[in-house]
């Protein structure tokens, strides 16, 4: 059973509003055992939204949309389909009470252009919404599924699962969609798609998607199926192979953000951490600190932008500073060494470099990040060298610092 999400709204194809609704629908319609095939979204204009509901209907067995059901004159998707149906729309005196009554119990009066929600396309069904005004609509076709959801997400998620489902899951497949998501740090798209592209052929039933994000590669190897104990055999199978094939690279086979896996290894070794930033303006901490429960492992942190800083907070030898400057390996080691001591936690992060756009030289140019790490038996460092404008940079190091923490409980043995 083929799927097509249509979100209307011209405001959508601004850059001030994101249709986030598809996602969601996407995900609820693959967990009945329907394949979402096309997305599009579409503005208000009459002759835009005949011509995607139209190539829908050519081409999918459930189309889906979202919005367009409001009162105004650009809330044109109950015409749009009525007329592409050949139906007639008709004012529903029911639908039309229940909008009365809703503006009743909020001491409003219904405007006159409210009534237009209470209009319904011939052989409708009507999907009650107990969170707006606006009502669903169920309609079938030549074989087609069509129903029109409104554009609030509050609303649509509730019409969606109390209504829609229960309907689609009676009609749906047996087939579901099962899938994996790894996320991996530290390597580039095309060298994770290298590593893991031979097992494509072992596994023919499988399809992998790999995504590119700003906070890592992602993998999600995914397989429909009638039989969930074989599809999760199968999808443990490749994912061990992927995780062999990724080796260190690989933090995460069940989705997990990296602050995440750091905290759970945090918490299973009963270690704390702090952190010294200079370039990261406390994004390490920030992130740290976004996990419930993260008191019982992160001590605290200190954002030592200024020279001053990192002698008063930190302890870094003004004169190191000075000989070395403020970006460089010696003074990340510092960092890391100070914090640890002053705040007495197991591991010391100290992270400091040249985020731009501005201060790089040819020695140090801009995009360099030392990032040290430190515990009992002493500091060790390392430098980076990343690309791209000063978020992308900032953000880059903040992952890689992270990551460093991981690999501390990654790799135990190693002399620190």
């Amino acid at each position: 059973m083929r799927a097509e999400i249509i979100a209307v709204g011209s405001e959508l194809l601004t850059p001030f509003r994101q249709d986030t609704n598809s996602l969601w629908l996407t995900n609820e319609l693959n967990r009945l055992g329907i394949r979402v095939v096309h997305k599009a979204i579409v503005g208000d204009a009459p002759d835009e939204m005949r011509s995607s509901f139209g190539y829908a209907l050519e081409r999918a067995d459930v189309i889906i949309s979202c919005g367009g059901l409001g009162p105004t004159d650009d809330d044109r998707t109950r015409e749009t389909v009525a007329e592409l149906l050949g139906r007639k729309l008709k004012l529903d005196e029911e639908i039309l009470r229940g909008i009365q009554e809703r503006f009743r119990r909020f001491a409003r009066t219904m405007p006159d252009i409210n009534a237009r929600q209470a209009m319904v396309p011939e052989g409708a069904t009507i999907l009650p919404n107990a969170r707006g005004t606006a009502p669903g609509l169920w309609l079938e076709s030549s074989g087609r599924i069509i129903v029109m959801l409104p554009g609030v997400p509050n609303e649509l998620k509730g019409l969606f699962e109390n209504e829609v489902a229960p309907r689609l899951s009676r009609i749906a497949p047996s087939e579901r969609l099962y899938t994996r998501e790894l996320r991996i740090w530290g390597l580039p798209e095309s060298d994770v798609e290298t590593r893991v592209r031979p097992l494509y052929e072992l596994y023919p039933d499988t399809e992998t998607t790999i995504l590119s994000a700003i906070t890592g590669i992602q993998l999600h190897p995914r397989i429909w199926s009638s039989d969930p104990t074989k599809a999760a055999a199968v999808l443990n199978e490749i994912t061990s192979r992927m995780a062999l094939a990724l080796g260190e690279h690989l933090f995460s086979t069940r989705g997990e953000t990296l602050e995440e896996v750091v905290a759970r290894l945090l918490t299973e070794h009963r270690a704390t951490v702090a952190v010294a930033e200079s370039c990261t303006g406390g994004m390490v901490a920030e992130k740290l600190t976004n996990i419930a429960g993260s008191s019982a492992y992160f001590l605290g942190g200190v954002v030592c932008y200024s020279n001053e800083l990192k002698t008063s907070m930190v302890g870094v030898p003004s004169e190191m500073i000075e000989a070395k400057g403020a970006v460089s390996s010696e003074v990340a080691l510092a960092l890391a060494d100070g914090i640890r001591r002053r705040t007495g936690a197991t591991i010391g992060v100290g992270i400091t470099g040249i985020a731009g756009p501005g201060g790089g030289t040819a020695e140090k140019p801009v995009g360099l990040v030392h990032i040290g790490i430190a515990d009992e038996r002493g500091p060790r460092e390392r430098a980076f060298r990343f690309t791209g404008d000063r978020d992308r940079i900032r953000t880059f190091a903040t992952q890689t610092a992270l990551d460093t923490i991981r690999r501390y409980f990654l790799f135990p043995a190693t002399p620190r």
